[in-house]
């Protein structure tokens, strides 16, 4: 597997991440910045209504994040308590989900979804027979749900949960709609938390649910095949 560094070098040369990043960018200087604005109250729109528990879904599928020394920080930290919660509330009333596990990782490294694994064993998670599958081979989200689409296919699943952390589920959801899944968004913190980290967090995210919602409409504005196969 490429290693994190390998693949947003090569993210950041892709031919089609370079024309959808220009076009977004003229969009953007041609309404004096308002476009981002938008995008970036959607964003925390979206963190802050978010709810903890699932309505109805029968999968759940668990976000990782990156772990360089194989220990989970805040934000990770923080989803695999959710699980934990969602897990237990689950099988208390009789209505078991089941699990996929999230996230590849560096070359000779356990991955975010062996990490996750590891951590919902600890704390005495005990999934039933084939209610956890780990989904290893992905370096970002839209890989993420992209390999997670084929799991489910196979499985049969319907409705699906996808729990993160609050900056994040705004572009978890843009991808889950253009990929075709039926979701829901679950939170991992109770509300969202108000720090410079996660301002930060809010706009680096609005502008990939920007590049994305505008690559994807560009895509079908100019019937460029290629780049739509790449985000639906």
């Amino acid at each position: 597997m490429k290693s994190r560094l390998h693949h947003r070098i090569a993210l950041t040369l892709d031919r089609d991440v370079l024309q959808v990043s220009a076009v977004a960018l003229a969009a953007t200087m041609a309404t004096a910045g308002l476009l981002y604005v938008a995008y970036f109250a959607h964003v925390v729109r979206v963190a802050r209504r978010a709810p903890i528990a699932s309505a109805e879904a029968d999968q759940v599928l668990l976000f990782g994040k990156f772990s360089p020394d194989g220990k989970p920080d805040d934000d990770f930290e923080a989803r695999i308590a959710r699980a934990v919660e969602l897990h237990r509330s689950s099988e208390a009333a009789q209505k078991p989900v089941s699990w996929v596990l999230l996230g590849g990782g560096e070359p000779g490294q356990p991955s975010e979804a062996e990490i996750a694994h590891r951590q919902l064993s600890d704390r005495g998670v005990a999934f039933g027979a084939g209610r956890v599958h780990l989904e290893q081979m992905s370096r970002d989200t839209l890989q993420n749900l992209q390999n997670a689409r084929e799991m489910l296919r196979a499985a049969g699943s319907r409705k699906v949960a996808l729990l993160s952390s609050r900056y994040h589920l705004a572009r978890c959801q843009i991808y889950a709609r253009q990929l075709g899944f039926d979701s829901e968004l679950l939170a991992a913190e109770p509300r969202l938390p108000w720090r410079w980290t996660t301002f930060g967090s809010l706009a680096g995210e609005a502008a990939y649910v920007m590049l994305s919602d505008i690559g994807a409409r560009w895509a079908r504005l100019t019937r460029n095949a290629r780049i739509l196969k790449r985000v639906t």
